[in-house]
């Protein structure tokens, strides 16, 4: 691998060395959020405006908010998880079938995630990978093979606390909906917006007792395979472990 590869990622996407962008071109933009099979298995979850959390000051969740890896062996409620997602990835509005407003910022509103979950114990849902589809507020089944959770332990290096937490969630980018716009610059966006996701997460969790680790350390192509995703198109940019904290 050469040196430097950082580096130059940096300095070829630049501002001066970026082409035209499809959007630009004329191209048709990607779609809103991935295809799926419409005869899978679903789960609806539960409207937000149906959920109660305990009220906290945006100054004490920033102030308790910390990395924590070690869980109560307590499980989420369906309502608790409905929750974590909506302030994460909810979509409060969608424009034209052009563009989603969501709970966070997004590069040009391109929104080019998709999460997915390593369910563990969330009451009334079985143990397993599953997608949540955001327009629709719903998760769908991936893989309830009762194997998996091993690969996805190797997968995230083989980290402890995967085993100890109620949920791991992860996000994958299409990462075409962000250069669709953007070319190449977009992929600097993406990482951007991980973060912007994260910490929503990290924020919402302090309402519901919930403690967040968030993940950079995983094996690239054994998680996308795992997902079934290419690698190339979509893969997976971040992980966070979530569980109720261990006072």
């Amino acid at each position: 691998m050469s040196k430097g590869i950082g580096k130059e990622f940096m300095e070829k996407t630049k501002y001066q060395y970026l082409e035209e962008p499809d959007r630009d071109k004329g191209l048709p933009q990607p779609p809103l959020e991935v295809e799926y099979n419409p005869e899978g298995i679903f789960i609806e979850l539960p409207s937000i405006e149906d959920i109660e959390v305990k009220d906290i000051s945006l100054k004490q969740a920033i102030e308790s908010r910390k990395t924590t890896r070690k869980y109560k062996d307590i499980p989420l409620t369906i309502e608790e998880l409905s929750y974590l997602l909506w302030c994460t990835q909810g979509v409060k509005r969608v424009i034209l079938n052009a563009a989603t407003l969501r709970n966070v910022p997004s590069a040009g509103a391109r929104h080019a995630f998709e999460t997915y979950l390593y369910i563990r114990k969330v009451d009334g849902i079985k143990p397993g990978l599953y997608r949540y589809l955001a327009i629709e507020h719903k998760l769908m089944a991936v893989n309830l093979d009762p194997e998996v959770s091993e690969k996805f332990t190797i997968s995230c290096r083989n980290q402890k606390f995967i085993n100890n937490n109620a949920v791991t969630f992860v996000w994958s980018t299409s990462v075409y909906r962000m250069k669709w716009r953007y070319g190449e610059r977009g992929y600097r966006y993406i990482h951007l917006d991980a973060g912007h996701v994260c910490q929503n997460l990290y924020l919402s969790a302090e309402a519901i007792e919930c403690g967040v680790c968030a993940m950079a350390a995983f094996d690239d192509d054994k998680i996308n395979e795992l997902l079934g995703l290419d690698g190339e198109n979509n893969f997976v940019i971040y992980l966070a472990s979530v569980g109720k904290k261990n006072k």
